[in-house]
């Protein structure tokens, strides 16, 4: 979402880490955090680029979307490698 609010001026790479063979396992914590008690608020809330970073020099590069498309189109595609932000350029 960085990189989408960002107009691409943060680019996410692309992770790959494998865990030194010698120390075990790697483990990751996914944490999520919302500013609201109420899910519904959460999710119809409307993400795009940032105006002041819209120009005409430097166009949108994705569409407005609402977090709930965001997540819908996450789980869809699962972890396959691809980029989540690229069913939303323009």
């Amino acid at each position: 979402m960085l990189q989408l609010i960002t107009n691409d001026n943060f680019v996410s790479v692309y992770h790959r880490v494998l865990p030194p063979s010698h120390k075990g396992p790697r483990v990751s914590v996914a944490s999520f955090f919302a500013n609201s008690h109420d899910p519904t608020e959460v999710s119809s809330k409307i993400y795009g680029p940032i105006k002041e970073l819209i120009s005409e020099e430097n166009p949108p590069v994705y569409r407005d979307i609402k977090v709930a498309e965001y997540m819908d189109n996450r789980f869809k595609t699962g972890h396959d490698g691809s980029s989540k932000l690229e069913p939303f350029k323009l």
